[in-house]
């Protein structure tokens, strides 16, 4: 039999098959001797099946005739070895995935060997195997329709009563291997969009339905999994390696996933899934876990922090686009923190700063509410359209500030006026999702402060054009369409607390819910002033907060007042003043460059129509350069990295000056051009024009000083040093002189000017980097030379983050030994005078920059006394 079995035939014959299957048939027990010529059998035939169905359909008219399917599951039976069941399961993935024709599928999915074949116990703990297996499963789902999907469920009086293929397949929903998951939720998703409401009824009936609980319990495994790898990096912040970071990438990835998973789910458009997804995601989610997260006061039994918490929200906003889902998230957020989780179950977490508000339940006068930053401000909201009086208060008892009768939404606007970097980026992040939310009703997005009036006016405006008096009424008004009251509000947010209070057991605080929506606009434009007015806050969270202010401010005309733009341009001077301390700093010559670059990044930034970066840059920050990086505190790099920061920050402060009056953003910075002769200077002595001197190139050396240089041990050279500053520019030049052409020599070593002589302070430390004469040698001077740019310059250049060459561009040192002491004294006096001629010119060109009070002052000489505004009014006529 087995000579037979190799007699040449043709391959892709009828006669070949014939042969197989009739050797197969013979074939009674699979063990070591035959399983080899049995698995090679299974692999021929799914090719011929394979080619037939392309080419000549006797060919699975015959597999049909021979009940080769039932062949397959009798070999399967009578297997003893794991590799014909490997083989066997990949035969029919095979088959099913190339077979075209429909009268070919239905013969595979019918006479349950499917069914057998997917309920078959084949032992799992071989991974290979594991992985056949799936790959079958997914295969069949891949050819689910109406019609082929009735051949793999059983029916009782038109009710599906089993369906062995999501059955099987939801058991491995959640193994611990990332690629099974995946192909699983590809095949729940095939199973999901065929259609078939008996199909649907049953995936959604007990006990299949816990399959929707258990997987959001498995998303908040991945959620608690993911803070204790984030908190576990930012105690050891003095350690991040790029491994941290890729591992807290990829747990990020995961979440996202699953996410999109849950709105690919509800897209399929079974009616109930949608929401038993929702209540699963509120009551195992959103209120036993994120939202107790969001207090200051750690909660016992809370498993993750507020960063986490608030990157998930923005996430869960985003990505699962359910109208119920984020509108009760919005509801929720003007409940205390004691309405969702018991009032014992908290302890102090050892950060106990003053909260941004006092709660608007509390006995004083409901029409004041107070602010806690530098002191606590108490703000008469009770005519917002002029200045508010703003007077000092009592600070409040702890017990009064970030308790558990603090609503959500003053917890996240707490975040923003006194919490760290992270936690301002991730509430801003909050509010920026709820604005762009478009589930979210705009009743919802009004009473928590962050509506722009031109939605509501465009509503009001509609309510006037089809004759409602009360919308023509409110057009009009200085109210700019608010409800003046304070206590009319939209169905949809009474619905939504209702809803809180009968279905989940969350009850509002009725002052807190029914305060004017006004009054919380004025606390969330208050909490963004302050915002800016903070040190201690990056740059890139900062101008995040500059779009979400870009958003709101053109219509909150009556919430943003004088004492706004007092605290604005106070924060303005203080940053201009350290930014004009640059010009005399290590990369003066650079910082035009830098800040005409920020100006266009940030002004992209804030007019963008949506926020610039994804909820998970709250959690993966960019890096900072570090000891690992061969880089130390007193490092040029350092102090570039510092000067890049104030840019930035100067960069916002401007452009918010500018648009808070009413004007639009120019497109470059108001910088004057460098000018163009530089009479009696040593540039054009030396013959250097306005790209500077070029190693090998010729130059006069006049005013150059002779002196000596080492740069290896025992190879001393001598050169003459000189000086030279043009413009912006400025280089320490060390030429070899040219005995048959004097005064001319020969450019060897350039290296910038800038960085010899400057002042670098730091929180703990002042480093003083001068031109220095050694002490016990007059005639030797000590210099420190920095790289000619720095990756945030050039990152193309230094790869990913700025970080790949760091290590080879450390800063260098000098040490020229002249002649005599004099020649030390005139090399020492010409370097200071140069780099004072640069520093001058640097700040000439910025002057029209700093000086911005001029162009606010002729913005509202141009604007005229004012008026009476109404909906239509600028913003610069409500100042």
């Amino acid at each position: 039999m087995w000579f037979s079995f190799w007699k040449p035939r043709d391959r892709f014959s009828l006669d070949e098959l014939r042969y197989l299957t009739d050797q197969l048939v013979k074939v009674q027990i699979v063990n070591e001797v035959n399983k080899d010529f049995v698995i090679e059998a299974l692999r021929s035939i799914a090719e011929l099946i394979t080619y037939g169905d392309q080419h000549d359909s006797t060919f699975f008219e015959f597999f049909m005739e021979k009940q080769v399917m039932g062949e397959f599951v009798r070999i399967l039976k009578v297997s003893r070895t794991v590799s014909v069941s490997l083989q066997l399961l990949q035969t029919i993935s095979i088959m099913i995935q190339n077979l075209k024709n429909e009268h070919a599928i239905y013969y595979m999915f019918s006479n349950e060997h499917m069914n057998y074949l997917i309920t078959y116990s084949f032992d799992f703990q071989n991974e290979e195997l594991l992985s056949y297996y799936i790959s079958f499963l997914r295969a069949i789902s891949g050819k689910l329709d109406r019609n082929t999907i009735s051949l793999l469920v059983k029916t009782h009086n038109d009710e599906v009563v089993s369906f062995p293929l999501y059955v099987e397949a939801i058991h491995f929903a959640f193994h611990e291997e990332s690629m099974v998951r995946t192909a699983i939720r590809a095949l729940t998703l095939n199973v999901y969009h065929v259609g078939d409401e008996s199909v649907n009824r049953y995936v959604t009936s007990a006990p299949h339905a816990d399959y929707f609980s258990n997987l959001v319990t498995f998303f908040r495994k991945q959620c608690i999994n993911l803070n204790a790898l984030v908190s576990d990096t930012m105690k050891n912040l003095g350690a991040e390696s790029t491994e941290t970071t890729t591992l807290i990438s990829a747990a990020v990835d995961e979440i996202e996933d699953s996410l999109y998973y849950f709105s690919d789910v509800i897209s399929a458009g079974i009616p109930d899934v949608g929401r038993l997804i929702t209540d699963n995601i509120l009551q195992l989610l959103i209120f036993p876990l994120l939202l107790p997260s969001l207090t200051r006061k750690a909660v016992e039994g809370v498993q993750i922090g507020a960063a986490i918490s608030l990157y998930l929200v923005c996430c869960i906003l985003r990505i699962v686009k359910i109208k119920d889902l984020a509108n009760t998230i919005a509801a929720a957020l003007f409940c205390p923190l004691d309405a969702v989780v018991p009032k014992f179950g908290s302890k102090p977490n050892g950060y106990t700063p003053l909260c941004a508000f006092e709660h608007e339940s509390e006995p004083p006068d409901s029409n004041n509410l107070t602010k806690a930053d530098a002191g606590i401000l108490r703000v008469d909201v009770t005519n917002l359209s002029s200045s508010p009086k703003i007077h000092s208060a009592d600070v409040p008892r702890e017990n009064d500030c970030c308790d558990f009768h603090l609503s959500l939404r003053e917890a996240l606007i707490s975040y923003i006026t006194s919490g760290d970097d992270v936690q301002v980026a991730g509430s801003l992040s909050v509010l920026a999702t709820l604005l762009q939310t478009k589930e979210l009703d705009e009743s919802m997005l009004d009473s928590l402060g962050i509506l722009p009036q031109r939605k509501q006016h465009k509503k009001l405006l509609l309510q006037a054009l089809v004759g409602e008096g009360s919308g023509e009424e409110q057009l009009f008004s200085s109210e700019s369409g608010s409800s003046r009251d304070g206590v009319e509000f939209g169905s949809e947010l009474d619905s939504c607390l209702q809803k809180l209070k009968e279905q989940y057991g969350v009850v509002c605080s009725f002052l807190e819910v029914r305060a004017s929506p006004r009054v919380h606009r004025f606390q969330v434009l208050d909490a963004l002033v302050s915002l800016f007015c903070r040190s201690n806050i990056s740059a890139e969270t900062l101008w995040d907060g500059g779009w979400l202010l870009r958003q709101l401010l053109p219509y909150s005309q009556a919430e943003f007042n004088s004492h706004h733009l007092k605290l604005l341009n106070d924060s303005y001077k203080n940053c201009a003043s350290a930014l004009l301390k640059e010009t005399r700093g290590i990369w003066p010559d650079l910082l035009i460059t830098i800040l005409s670059d920020e100006w266009k990044r940030c002004k992209r930034a804030i007019e963008a129509s949506s926020p610039r970066k994804e909820p998970k840059c709250i959690l993966l920050s960019s890096p900072k350069f570090s000891s690992e990086d061969g880089i130390t505190s007193d490092s040029s790099f350092v102090a570039g990295e510092r000067m890049c920061e104030l840019v930035k920050v100067f960069v916002l402060q401007h452009q918010l000056q500018i648009f808070s009056v009413g004007r639009s953003l120019p497109e470059k910075p108001p910088i004057d051009p460098p000018a163009d002769i530089f009479e009696n200077s040593r540039a054009q002595s030396a013959g250097v024009d306005s790209s500077g001197p070029k190693l090998g190139t010729e130059l006069r050396l006049v005013d150059a000083v002779p002196c000596r240089i080492a740069f290896e041990r025992g190879k001393e050279r001598h050169f003459c040093f000189l000086a030279i500053s043009l413009g912006a520019s400025g280089w320490v030049v060390l030429a070899e002189e040219l005995p048959l052409k004097e005064p001319y020599g020969v450019v060897r070593m350039v290296a910038p000017l800038a960085g010899t002589d400057f002042i670098l302070v730091n929180s703990t430390r002042c480093f003083l980097w001068k031109p220095k004469v050694d002490d016990k040698h007059s005639r030797w001077m000590h210099l420190r030379i920095r790289p000619s740019t720095f990756p945030f310059v050039e990152p193309a250049r230094y790869g990913a983050y700025g970080k790949a060459k760091t290590k080879a561009l450390v800063d260098g040192r000098w040490t020229l030994a002249f002649r005599d002491e004099e020649s030390c004294n005139s090399a020492l006096s010409m370097i200071l005078e140069e780099i004072s001629l640069q520093s001058n010119e640097v700040e000439r060109r910025l002057k029209p920059l700093l000086d911005l009070e001029t162009i606010v002052e002729s913005s509202n000489s141009s604007l005229g006394p004012p008026k009476a505004t109404s909906s239509y009014s600028t913003f610069s006529n409500s100042l």
